[in-house]
């Protein structure tokens, strides 16, 4: 007899095991499933900041780079606007350096 209240113990305790639990029947709404209407980004705001952090710069102007402390001119060879970097050639060097867009102004 004490055998089968056993068997029987371990059977209810490993069903309830594998039985989820009462709040996972019933899943509450998640903000993925919520139908709330949430508005986009508009791709005009995006273009717009990334316009403004670089004023009108483009390939062959002459500009001014802060390099070690001084401001040295040099010439825009690229941009890239989503890193925030440009390539530009100083004068008087021989190899193209890429800086922030922030360490530079227009010369």
């Amino acid at each position: 007899m004490t055998t089968k209240l056993l068997v029987v113990l371990a059977l209810c305790v490993g069903i309830a095991a594998c039985e989820p639990a009462t709040n996972e029947t019933k899943p509450a709404a998640s903000p993925a499933t919520q139908s709330t209407p949430t508005p986009a980004p508009s791709p005009s705001v995006e273009s717009t900041a990334a316009a403004s952090s670089v004023p009108g710069w483009k390939a062959g102007d002459k500009v001014k780079v802060t390099i070690n402390g001084s401001a040295v001119e040099a010439t825009v060879v690229s941009i890239d606007e989503k890193a925030g970097k440009a390539t530009v050639k100083v004068q008087g060097e021989t190899k193209e350096r890429t800086v922030s867009l922030s360490d530079i102004v227009k010369g």
